[in-house]
């Protein structure tokens, strides 16, 4: 689990939990909701889902002037409950999934780096998470 000094963000999904679960580990899904803001998006997304199993999110602004690479290492993943994973800087990260109602609750919780506020990280991880949210509630098959 995460250290006490953990920001936390969570969103209320209206959408069952298997759905929200396919939607938040699936590669087609993440590489179309994983953006903070239209100006970026993530133009590569390389998983294996397992405990031990690395991940990638390559992340860029759409204008081409930065990008970066979010990326880490599984611990632990308990099916429509928990996954946890360890970030390439040491940062632990874990989500919380939990049924409401008909509805899915989704929390995470992360250790913030130094570089910027807790508050602005706080926004920047919202932000993204609030984009899944409104993703899986208007997603139509594609």
């Amino acid at each position: 689990m995460v250290n006490n000094n953990a920001v936390k963000v969570e969103a209320l999904i209206q959408q069952d939990i298997n759905t929200v679960w396919d939607f938040w580990t699936n590669s087609k899904h993440i590489i179309r909701w994983n953006q903070a803001s239209d100006d970026w998006h993530t133009t590569r997304v390389e998983i294996d889902f397992r405990p031990g199993g690395n991940f990638l999110y390559r992340m860029e602004a759409k204008d081409g002037s930065f990008g970066f690479d979010f990326s880490g290492t599984y611990n632990n993943i308990i099916t429509n409950r928990i996954i946890s994973y360890v970030l390439g800087d040491g940062r632990k990260v874990t989500n919380i999934f939990e049924i409401i109602g008909g509805n899915t609750k989704v929390t995470q919780l992360f250790e913030p780096e130094k570089e910027n506020s807790a508050e602005v990280q706080r926004a920047g991880w919202q932000s993204v998470l609030n984009n899944f949210k409104k993703y899986v509630e208007d997603y139509q098959s594609i």
